[in-house]
C-alpha cells in the first residue's frame, strides 16, 4: 500500500492485501483484472476479441470460478444494500463472518440452504 499521500493515487488499493495472500499462500478468487498478480490469485482465463476464442477447458475452468465469485460478489451487494459495510470496524475477521452470514442469510431466503 501507499506510503506517502503523494504518491498514493499510482497505487491499487489492493496492493498491499495482494502481496500478503501471496507471501501466505492463499489460494484466492480474482477478477481478470488480477491476471498477473501472482500464483496464489486465481483468475479466470480472459478473452481477446482479436483471438480465437476460448477452449472448452478454458471455459469449463471459467464456470466454476464464475460460481465461487458470484456467491461472495452476492454477499458484498447484499450488505451495501443493507448499508452494513461502511460501518464495520476495521477487522477483517468481522467482515469475513459478517459476509458469511449474509450469504447463508440470502441462500435461506432463496430456499437453497440445507442446514
Amino acid at each position: 500500500m501507499a506510503t506517502s499521500l503523494s504518491n498514493a493515487s499510482s497505487v491499487h488499493p489492493a496492493t498491499g492485501l495482494i502481496d500478503a495472500l501471496t507471501a501466505a499462500g492463499a489460494k484466492t478468487f480474482a477478477d481478470k483484472e488480477y491476471q498477473s498478480a501472482g500464483a496464489s490469485i486465481r483468475t479466470p482465463f480472459k478473452g481477446h476479441r482479436l483471438r480465437p476464442p476460448l477452449s472448452r477447458h478454458q471455459r469449463s475452468v471459467n464456470r466454476p470460478h464464475a460460481r465461487i465469485r458470484a456467491c461472495g460478489e452476492r454477499a458484498v451487494a447484499t450488505g451495501k444494500t443493507w448499508k452494513v459495510l461502511p460501518r464495520l470496524p476495521c477487522c477483517l475477521h468481522r467482515a469475513t463472518t459478517m459476509v458469511q452470514a449474509i450469504l447463508v442469510l440470502q441462500l435461506i431466503e432463496e430456499g437453497r440452504h440445507s442446514g
